[in-house]
């Protein structure tokens, strides 16, 4: 069988608090592990996507517009739906599985997601990504 589902992919999450927000896979466990033995994967997403930004809004106003709250969860492969696309940002450094470990340690991986994220939307690449899905 092919394998589809691989780091830097694009997807769109179907269960649970972010049902209908886009993420990325950080790292995939085809085999599961000894907590959860089926097949999932690090998922780094979008939790608040950024405003319409109007190019007459002052310099402020568009640096508030264009701020990205992140999120990051270990996903079942049942709850998420791939997509055509990938997004080109290395998260491996900044995330691991050892960052769900404690509180404090996801919080600063989320804080680093969120400055890639939003380095990533300001240059106006992956638009589709940082854009809601409307349904």
């Amino acid at each position: 069988m092919v394998k589809f589902l691989k780091p830097n992919k694009a997807v769109i999450l179907l269960q649970g608090r972010f049902a209908g927000h886009k993420a990325t896979i950080v790292r995939n466990f085809d085999d599961g592990t000894r907590d959860r033995p089926y097949g999932h994967c690090l998922v780094a997403g979008v939790a608040k996507y950024p405003s319409k930004v109007i190019r007459k809004d002052s310099a402020k106003k568009q640096a508030k517009k264009s701020r990205v709250k992140a999120f990051i969860k270990l996903v079942n492969y049942n709850h998420i739906m791939p997509t055509r696309y990938t997004l080109d940002v290395d998260l491996k450094d900044v995330v691991s599985a050892d960052a769900l470990v404690s509180r404090d340690k996801k919080v600063t991986a989320c804080k680093e997601v969120k400055a890639k994220f939003e380095e990533r939307f300001k240059t106006g690449k992956n638009r589709w990504f940082f854009s809601k899905l409307r349904f």
